[in-house]
């Protein structure tokens, strides 16, 4: 099984790959042995997938010869080796990392979870003539103590009130999935590492079913880093699972979720998994979760990427020079986004909708926002998508001016606003002549051009361009539904900003009543139920 590495795409102009560095930590985990099974005792040589993380977490580093991953996040089906992976990294942190008075921490849901990577690491100690003579290991205290660098590799309990303070060098935070809050998370990672150059918090775990969870953050994060959608030099994202549009009865798939099979786990293993899925429908979800990686049993993304892309056709804006357009006006606070979309209605039945949005932040925090919510405010507003205005805060004067202006260039019959935070703005753009419809934000004026929305999408009947900035939105909007089935975008649950598919909402609905100056689509067949 041959293995060629091939750097990170994650590595910045300004790192390098130190080969010899990485080899080195190759070396030392393929001298320590397999704890499990039929490879028990057996060199601990590393999988292709698992190679490619260790050279790129420890072989790539900055102009310094720092390490530019400061956290790592590997998300991989059961079975795949990676209590082995992430003992192996956890001992080389406590041994051979150069760190004086290492300090390296295991966590988990639980101690007893915790206690796995440690008890393997454990084993791995013992089997280990030249570890095993430099250490002292404390089974029942769950401690294994370095004596030549004064160092120790600790498991932790779950309780957070006793972990401020510590200086972690190296953590492994195993099956995050199941953290019933960030508590534990932020205290192990936010400034308990400030005083080493380069701390490593390992997080391996398998997908979960809470999408209000830490873990669920952090997966889409990985997502989005993995797509382009974010930036953070110091995040390396690893995600092994099946997607959206990948079929989980093709056992081709299989492979592409478990880069193990075969190796750890036998295709014969996960094939009865799988019948046991299918002649159990309550196996069906523990199946997608544990082996093929997919999230679960909770609120599932309103609009998929596969289908918003289906929009992608290019626009020409000239064309669209003096026509009838309707719009949705989602205000921000102060300091957040404020989102505005025209929806251009189809002249005839060969013709598509046609949006376009604008979004505007305060100048003075997109560096902060950039840096704080890890997206790529500045290279959209480098590219034109994102516009900013001067100042702290969101200069609504500014935004009329500019809705002023769209007025001249296109005939904008109406604009949606949500309510709340808009009285004076409303005023204003009704003085310049513009029609203000107050737009509702319950499922009674949401739920029926949400539905039309998803309904255009999956068609192919909406274009927008393939807006960078709208695509991070459809992406992260999560929907509500009541009993009797209507739904509406859920602000609180939607892992991030929404606000330009809430305004496209509100656009298309006044696009859609209008169609015409006759009837609503609404009215002539009903709402759509699904």
């Amino acid at each position: 099984m041959g293995f060629e590495y091939v750097p990170s795409k994650f590595m910045l102009a300004s790192s390098h790959y130190d080969e010899a560095k990485a080899d080195r930590v190759v070396r030392f985990i393929q001298n320590l042995c397999h704890t499990k099974g039929k490879w028990a005792g057996k060199p601990f040589l590393l999988l292709p997938w698992q190679e490619q993380i260790v050279r790129d977490i420890f072989g790539i580093v900055k102009a310094d010869g720092k390490r530019q991953f400061l956290s790592a996040y590997v998300e991989i089906p059961k079975k795949q080796g990676k209590s082995e992976l992430a003992a192996a990294i956890a001992l080389y942190l406590l041994y051979a990392d150069g760190e004086a008075s290492a300090e390296v921490y295991g966590a988990a849901c639980d101690r007893a979870q915790a206690s796995i990577v440690f008890d393997v690491a454990r084993q791995m100690v013992e089997m280990s003539p030249a570890l095993r003579k430099r250490s002292k290991v404390m089974t029942a205290g769950k401690r294994i103590v370095n004596y030549r660098n004064a160092g120790f590799y600790q498991v932790l309990s779950a309780e957070t009130g006793t972990k401020h303070g510590l200086n972690v060098s190296g953590l492994v935070f195993d099956e995050i999935h199941a953290q019933p809050n960030r508590k534990l998370y932020d205290v192990l990672t936010k400034g308990s590492g400030d005083a080493r150059e380069q701390p490593l918090f390992f997080i391996i775990t398998t997908a979960g079913t809470d999408r209000n969870s830490i873990c669920y953050e952090l997966h889409s994060k990985a997502l989005d880093i993995m797509a382009g959608k974010k930036n953070d030099p110091t995040f390396y994202p690893v995600v092994y699972g099946l997607s959206d549009e990948d079929d989980w009865n093709d056992e081709a798939n299989w492979y592409k979720a478990n880069p193990s099979l075969g190796h750890t786990i036998g295709i014969d293993r996960v094939m009865e998994a799988y019948k046991d899925a299918l002649d159990n429908p309550a196996e069906e979800n523990v199946f997608k979760q544990l082996r093929l990686n997919i999230w679960t049993n909770s609120a599932v993304a309103w609009i998929p990427d596969h289908v918003y892309k289906c929009g992608n056709e290019k626009i020409d804006e000239k064309l669209l020079s003096g026509r009838e357009c309707y719009a949705g006006l989602d205000l921000s606070s102060t300091s957040d986004i404020t989102a505005l979309v025209l929806v251009f209605p189809p002249r005839d039945s060969f013709e598509k909708y046609i949006v376009l949005p604008y979004f505007w932040l305060p100048e003075e925090t997109l560096e902060l926002r950039c840096r704080r919510d890890h997206v790529l405010y500045d290279v959209w507003k480098r590219q034109g998508y994102i516009q900013t205005t001067e100042g702290n805060v969101i200069h609504y004067g500014f935004i009329e001016n500019f809705i002023e202006e769209l007025g001249t260039k296109y005939h904008i019959k109406e604009i949606a606003y949500d309510r709340w935070n808009a009285t004076q703005m409303v005023q204003n753009l009704e003085g310049e002549g513009f029609v203000m419809v107050p737009f509702g934000q319950g499922f009674k004026d949401m739920s029926p051009p949400s539905k039309e929305l998803y309904k255009l999408l999956m068609e192919g009947n909406i274009i927008h361009g393939g807006n960078p900035v709208l695509r991070w939105m459809a992406g992260n909007v999560v929907m509500r539904q009541d009993p009797a089935g209507n739904i509406k975008p859920d602000k609180e649950k939607s892992t991030e900003k929404i606000d330009g598919i809430v305004a496209l909402i509100m656009g298309l609905d006044r696009c859609i009543r209008n169609a015409g100056n006759e009837s609503s689509v609404y009215d002539e067949r009903g709402i759509i139920t699904f």
